[in-house]
């Protein structure tokens, strides 16, 4: 019997868990470590952000999921990894200190045989001075903080119908934020919903951006295929934003929130301030704390993480100029390059490089946004790596054979605008590749056949049915398979 040890149960621990699970005999077993009790489908608390819907509508409960398909499930946060054998343990291990109201605070070793990291990102609103929904901004990356942002801009609306003026700043919280694609569908619901409240009139909207220009979305921008043109992304766009009333600060690191007012520094090293009555501010990501320790407990972190708290994998992370960095740079299996029985996905994998050009400022700080790897990507290397071990585990295979370079990887994304059956809109958009790759597509860097982006009401009907579709399919109900990732 082998063990499969998953750490992390949303978008990429959840797929590979199940996967896994059908894929393997009785004989072995699949334990996933949590520590919330609630799977969140994420791309949707946008919506619980304006009040379209409510938490309990984006969550549900894992441990009933687990114990449907005999998974063994424990809600505790990992807190290190011992990858060698030592004198008490014959098998490497992971240390977990319980979160469930039952254990709160105990602690626990699990031994396994392969080890999956997907642990997502810690939310780094530290990073920044009053960042947080603690403490001066608001968010939308968990549901809980989407319900107060929902409460929040609930108390906004009935200020304005009551006559008084709102200024609204969205986007992100510091110069080296990912997900610009979040803030970006929670501008344009909440303008959405302004209008619906017919208090448009009342709210300036300003969106502020580490990217160098509209449109990058941490992926350099695109040139994309829309209504027989080819336009880039800036230019469309620009024109969304122009469109909506809403003004733009880009090149920006947030360095400070406070109580109405946000300080922020430009690419050219200069201060500035934005006034403001409600922020949603999105944090940068880092890894969750793992710490890592070989068999005479000497700390080992810096050979399984980089500094930046996410795991190393098996891409090239060689310092070189942007102008060297290649797609071959970028993992294919996501296998630890010297424990060959662990491997990380989705957030949790350590990025060889951005895809946005890198720039600094002549404060030496850098503004640039950080390579988003969520969704689609996380299910699809999810669920490779995920075959690749239980290949390993059934004695199919010595080593991963399936791949899923982001180099190699298309996606599609639809990023709601409005949520209304009949008046809502959404950007749909596909991507090939995800990482650029100017050798093989010189003038544009990816296949402008299967990039492509257009907005309008067929969008919102996609993007509501996936919601429900994709939360069916992480409760694994029947045919959950044939729900793509």
């Amino acid at each position: 019997m082998a063990r499969l040890l998953i750490l992390g149960a949303g978008i990429a621990g959840q797929t590979a868990a199940l996967h896994a699970k059908r894929r393997l005999s009785s004989s072995h077993e699949v334990v996933v470590v949590s520590p919330n009790s609630r799977w969140n489908w994420i791309p949707s608390n946008i919506w619980v952000g304006t009040g379209y819907m409510k938490p309990e509508q984006v969550t549900f409960e894992l441990k009933p999921v687990y114990d449907k398909k005999e998974i063994t499930f424990h809600q505790a946060k990992a807190v290190s990894i011992h990858p060698d054998e030592n004198n008490s343990f014959r098998k490497p291990f992971v240390t977990i200190e319980y979160t469930s109201p039952d254990k709160k605070g105990q602690t626990d070793k699990i031994t396994y045989d392969y080890l999956l990291n997907a642990t997502g990102p810690k939310l780094n609103f530290d990073a920044t001075k009053g960042l947080g929904p603690h403490k001066n901004s608001l968010s939308v990356c968990t549901y809980d903080h989407a319900a107060l942002t929902a409460q929040a801009l609930k108390q906004s609306i009935e200020r304005m119908k009551k006559g008084e003026q709102q200024t609204f700043l969205i986007g992100t919280g510091h110069g080296n934020c990912t997900c610009q694609g979040a803030a970006f569908e929670y501008l344009f619901n909440l303008e959405f919903e302004l209008r619906r409240n017919k208090v448009r009139d009342k709210a300036k909207l300003i969106w502020i951006s580490n990217e160098y220009e509209l449109g990058d979305f941490g992926m350099g921008g695109m040139f994309i295929k829309r209504g027989g043109y080819i336009t880039h992304s800036r230019i469309f766009t620009e024109s969304l934003y122009t469109e909506r009333g809403v003004e733009w600060i880009v090149q920006a690191h947030v360095k400070e929130v406070m109580d109405g007012e946000t300080v922020y520094e430009t690419l050219s090293g200069e201060e500035k301030s934005v006034k403001h009555d409600f922020a949603m501010l999105l944090p940068p990501f880092s890894g969750v704390g793992l710490k890592a320790f070989n068999k005479d407990d000497d700390d080992i972190t810096s050979e399984l993480f980089a500094a930046n708290g996410f795991m190393i994998v098996d891409g090239d992370y060689t310092k070189k100029p942007f102008e060297d960095w290649q797609p071959s740079d970028w993992p294919e299996t996501y296998q630890h390059p010297k424990y060959k029985n662990i491997f990380a996905a989705g957030i949790a994998f350590a990025p060889p490089h951005s895809i946005s050009k890198p720039m600094t400022n002549p404060n030496g700080i850098p503004i640039f946004p950080t390579p988003p790897r969520t969704g689609m990507p996380s299910g699809v290397m999810a669920r490779q790596i995920a075959y690749n071990i239980t290949d390993m585990m059934n004695g199919k295979a010595t080593q991963p054979i399936r791949k899923a370079s982001l180099a190699r990887m298309g996606a599609a994304c639809i990023a709601s605008a409005g949520a209304n059956f009949l008046k809502g809109t959404a950007v749909s958009m596909t991507i090939y590749p995800i990482i650029p790759d100017f050798n093989k597509y010189p003038d544009t860097g990816r296949d402008i056949y299967y990039t492509t982006g257009e907005i309008g009401l067929a969008g919102h009907w996609i993007k509501h049915f996936l919601h429900y579709a994709f939360i069916y399919k992480a409760k694994a109900n029947p045919f959950w398979r044939i729900v793509p990732e």
